[in-house]
């Protein structure tokens, strides 16, 4: 696989977002499967594993700790702090808690090292910027871990230019994370040229539009309960009606490029910018080889233009967060 600058690492073209396998949509798989999907990420040349404390309240940190720490010199290894699940009632049920106070980093890093088993994070991002909190002191905190040797290099994840600008003054950003896709064209407002001009990686997660962009439609009806999806707009049951529409010309672009519609998804990231690093996720080998086999993608220019006229913020029906999720990301937004 080819390589690409993330800070002073140099990565894999195409990451593995970790998240899927604890996290987020629908039950997660069994250990054993996930270790499956690590190792066999691993064995295909994947070199940049991206986890967080969020994702499933550490059980995600865990699992990566486990699986990993033989191979901890072969890959880059990313986490994220500052979301968390916190027993704020102290009845054992855990709450999604944003705290970017810089004790609170302290403390959540000294966690994910023991979890992930390793002596150093390569990669430690900010997961949401707490606004309570000036970003000046978040990233101070996290800079003062890099000099501890805790960290090797900061990022910034869900983040606006302006915010990244403020926060690289006090401390050289070597990533900002963020949602980009055909569907999530956001970071074309600002952040991504700031990235460029910085000289920070741009790291896109759910590259697929949350398996939107992949082969099959989704039954938004028969998604489980605890599926983050129920709760996007994109993903209600009128919207996404909507927004199937789309897809048999989709599905044809695919077809003529002659990749799968993932493929063709990460292909149009790969070739938008060199900074691009995009960190698919999935609980399954097979798509796990399938989104891989993106980098060996050319998509003609006529085939983009299609796609980009096809699927973006004009087209795509309902945004992508309900108004908590939006009220907790700092990035831009069109008029």
């Amino acid at each position: 696989m080819k390589t690409r600058q993330l800070g002073p690492f140099n990565v894999g073209e195409i990451g593995l977002g970790c998240m899927n396998l604890s996290h987020a949509y629908g039950a997660p798989v069994s250990a054993e499967q996930g270790e499956r999907v690590l190792l066999a990420a691993l064995d295909a040349g994947v070199t940049l594993f991206d986890t967080a404390t969020l994702y499933g309240f550490g059980a995600n940190e865990t699992l990566v700790g486990r699986v990993m720490k033989p191979h901890r010199s072969k890959f880059t290894l990313a986490s994220k702090c500052g979301m968390s699940g916190v027993d704020i009632a102290g009845d054992g049920k855990l709450v999604r808690v944003i705290d970017g106070r810089p004790e609170t980093i302290i403390k959540s890093c000294e966690a994910s090292l023991r979890r992930l088993q390793t002596d150093v994070i390569d990669l430690y991002y900010l997961h949401r910027w707490d606004k309570k909190v000036p970003i000046e002191d978040s990233v101070g905190a996290l800079a003062d871990l890099v000099q501890k040797g805790h960290i090797r290099s900061i990022g910034l994840s869900e983040v606006s230019a302006t915010t990244l600008r403020k926060a690289h003054a006090v401390h050289p950003i070597a990533a900002v994370q963020t949602e980009y896709s055909l569907w999530t064209r956001n970071p074309e407002i600002a952040v991504l040229d700031a990235c460029r001009e910085l000289g920070a990686a741009f790291v896109a997660f759910s590259p697929v539009a949350r398996g939107y962009l992949c082969g099959d439609p989704i039954d938004v009806s028969a998604l489980d309960a605890k599926d983050i999806r129920r709760a996007m707009p994109r993903f209600s049951a009128e919207n996404y009606a909507a927004n199937l529409q789309l897809l048999p010309a989709y599905h044809a672009l695919a077809k003529e490029a002659g990749c799968s519609p993932a493929q063709f998804a990460l292909a149009w990231l790969l070739q938008k910018a060199p900074h691009i690093i995009p960190i698919p996720g999935t609980t399954s080998v097979d798509h796990l080889l399938d989104d891989l086999g993106a980098a060996h993608v050319k998509l003609e220019p006529a085939l983009v233009a299609k796609a980009e006229k096809l699927i973006n913020q004009h087209t795509v029906t309902g945004p992508r967060y309900n108004p908590q999720g939006t009220s907790e990301v700092d990035t831009e937004v069109f008029a």
